[in-house]
């Protein structure tokens, strides 16, 4: 029974959950169209009186959004829906951010907009950063709406911090008409808008102090406000933290930038005419809107009304971007992502994906990063912000930015600018057979082996390619070989790593497999902040160990914390390869001359392994090659290893397209992964096991 009742729950949990997502897409559709087309409108030479028209209809359209967010938070709270999801984020960025939204604002009632920032405040925080920015954007824009002359002022204060927590405070104070003694026990009400004969003429919901308590609430913080009627407010605001470092933010220094008149809201910011971007919607106008937005950049757009013909279109063309829309009928934008990133001779395995959705909620732009996507921007979306996200993706050298100094009518507007270093870098070796977009953008840096040949030296990766070095291999009739970094090689690369962040955290090949962990420890003595682990894998299994330190650092936790919590998950790892020519592990040194003579004369493939940090044969398998796979993979799937489904990695060298179809097949049959990740072998790792091996790394469950 009670079972049953579980399950009950759990099903309208979920319905529940797919209401508010539907309804959020829904909605924000045509208001996406509404403000995308009306901003195409201000961008053309029209009259003042059409353009104030205009500029009544973005007014609308955007308290219509207010709205909707509102009744859409306050659903969620009510449910129980509404997830507060923490992740390391910089003070003084976040600060930047709702400073340069809220001044505007402020300068158009022509208020004083002030702030004040306590130097001693964390530079880096580990909390919501898109709640908290929530909560300060609403009780600011509440100070500016009642407020008909003077001036608001947002103050930042950490009021305590120990053990690694702080508690920081945030005031919001106001000159406007104040709030009556008695309705303040009325102020955090939903739908409760005091004083109505007063502020009939005031726009808002009455929802949106109501959200700011319950969220403030939810981060286990606290809200008081202190009014003087007719003289104004102050509202204070407590939110404990966690600390990722020691670092303060020091002075921050307010610097002028040009903006656009107030007629004006958009200026082009660059040119690209030999970039070409997909924009994946299955909303006719949403396309049609995007692709106007972009006309003015002179990117080479092309658009995509499904999931299926976007697969179509990247197996032909190669985009420097693609703009992708989450909720859509038969595949969705996430299953789409996947599919692109594991493209058997797609031209898009390693383009930059943004998630362009209706989807609101810190909850679900985390879910996106997490899924692989490559940036997020929320409908509706402006033309500044599909800039602003290209210019950060596209290759620079196909980016012409203009300069906006000197233009006439512009006003000035104060912008926080504020950087320091990540509190953890994650580094690795290119042999750690990672996708670029695993690692590209996630806090990590990769140090290229070298690949030694008659005809000299390159770097891994970077001067030589896998099919290339196994093709020359072959006609050539010689050997390469793999070289690990030297000391020096990572005392440079480790001192360049420290300039971007305050520790890192670097994960070696297997110690018994290569000399790089024993050189990157020694170059490790030169630094007091970096550490050093050996993963006891090679190729994906190690990349997988990589993986799971970029969440950790991600989470916010310390260089220290990370690595002790490595030295348990690398015991999770499983790795092993079967191999088609052992010619290329004998010359490597890792079988005898015997046994390749042996596997040659009977057909044997070998399944190597690593085992406590050493590479041996675990089985052989006798017959045709793809004889052999097959019973390699039925074994794998066989064994009671509690195989974590989420990811699994088939990496390989020297494969057809064909094989990899063939070898999927027979994977999909064993079992249901979610997320099945090709991965070609590094030159480095590939020319010690040869063409036709491939291998199946993946992660066990933890024992529960």
């Amino acid at each position: 029974m009670q079972r049953s009742k579980k399950k009950e729950i759990e099903e309208l949990n979920r319905m529940q959950n797919h209401f508010f997502s539907s309804m959020s897409h829904e909605i924000r559709t045509p208001i996406n169209t509404i403000i995308g087309l009306n901003e195409m409108i201000l961008r053309e030479e029209i009259s003042d009186e059409a353009a104030g028209d205009a500029k009544s209809i973005q007014g609308a359209s955007k308290m219509l959004l207010t709205l909707i967010n509102d009744i859409l938070d306050m659903s969620k709270i009510e449910s129980g829906k509404m997830q507060i999801v923490p992740a390391v984020y910089e003070t003084g960025d976040m600060l930047s951010d709702v400073v340069n939204m809220l001044w505007i604002r402020a300068k158009e009632k022509g208020l004083e907009f002030h702030i004040n920032v306590d130097p001693l405040l964390p530079a880096q925080l580990f909390g919501d950063e898109v709640r908290i920015k929530q909560i300060l954007i609403n009780v600011l824009n509440n100070a500016v709406k009642y407020t008909k002359e003077g001036a608001v002022t947002l103050s930042i204060q950490c009021k305590e911090q120990e053990n690694g927590n702080a508690l920081i405070s945030y005031s919001v104070t106001d000159t406007g008409m104040g709030i009556k003694k008695e309705s303040i026990p009325y102020l955090f009400q939903a739908f409760k808008r005091i004083d109505e004969s007063e502020n009939r003429y005031i726009e808002g919901t009455g929802l949106g102090l109501s959200i700011v308590k319950q969220l403030v609430e939810l981060m286990g913080g606290d809200i008081s406000v202190n009014s003087v009627y007719t003289k104004g407010s102050t509202f204070i605001i407590t939110i404990p933290q966690k600390v990722v470092s020691n670092e303060e933010i020091g002075e921050l220094d307010l610097e002028t930038r040009h903006g656009t008149n107030q007629r004006e809201s958009y200026r082009q910011s660059f040119e690209a005419e030999k970039a070409r971007v997909l924009i994946v919607d299955d909303n006719e106008m949403n396309r049609m809107v995007a692709k106007k937005l972009l006309r003015d950049t002179k990117v080479m757009v092309d658009t995509a009304e499904s999931g299926e013909k976007c697969l179509k279109k990247s197996l032909q063309t190669r985009y420097d971007v693609i703009f992708m829309d989450h909720l859509m009928p038969e595949m969705d934008g996430i299953e789409c992502l996947h599919a692109i990133r594991t493209q058997m001779g797609g031209f898009n395995q390693n383009t930059p994906v943004v998630a362009l959705t209706a989807n609101a909620g810190s909850e679900n732009k985390a879910l996106y990063f997490r899924e692989g996507f490559d940036g997020y921007l929320l409908k509706p979306v402006s033309g500044e912000q599909l800039e602003e996200e290209l210019i950060r993706h596209l290759p620079k050298n196909l980016i012409r930015q203009f300069n906006a100094e000197g233009t006439v009518g512009m006003i000035e507007a104060p912008i926080l600018e504020h950087r320091k270093k990540v509190p953890v870098m994650i580094s690795t070796d290119t042999t750690s057979d990672l996708p670029d977009y695993l690692i590209d953008g996630n806090l990590a840096a990769v140090m290229p082996y070298r690949v030694k040949t008659e005809g000299g030296e390159f770097l891994d990766g970077v001067e030589t390619e896998t099919d290339g070095i196994l093709a020359y291999m072959k006609e050539r009739g010689e050997m390469a070989q793999s070289e690990a970094p030297k000391v020096s090689d990572y005392e440079e690369f480790f001192a360049e790593q420290l300039t971007k962040a305050q520790s890192v955290v670097h994960i070696s090949m297997a110690e018994s497999v290569s000399p790089g962990f024993a050189n990157a420890l020694e170059a490790s003595k030169a630094f007091d902040n970096v550490m050093v682990i050996d993963s006891g894998q090679l190729s994906s299994g190690m990349g997988l160990i990589v993986l799971y330190a970029i969440s950790c650092a991600a989470g916010g936790m310390g260089a220290g914390d990370i690595v002790q919590k490595l030295k348990a998950h690398k015991k999770q790892i499983q790795t092993s390869f079967i191999v088609s020519e052992t010619g290329y592990l004998m010359r490597a040194g890792k079988i005898s001359e015997k046994v390749h003579k042996l596997c040659q004369a009977f057909m044997l493939h070998p399944v190597v392994v690593l085992k406590n940090g050493r590479m041996k044969i675990k089985k052989i398998y006798v017959g045709r090659r793809k004889t052999a796979w097959k019973k390699y993979i039925a074994s794998t799937f066989n064994k009671e290893l509690h195989m974590d489904k989420k990811m699994l990695f088939i990496t390989y060298a020297g494969l057809t397209n064909d094989e990899l179809k063939e070898i999927t097949k027979e994977v999909r049959e064993k079992d249901a992964i979610e997320n099945i990740i090709y991965q070609k072998a590094s030159p480095a790792v590939a020319i010690n096991c040869g063409p036709g091996t491939f291998g199946m790394l993946f992660a066990k469950m933890d024992d529960e």
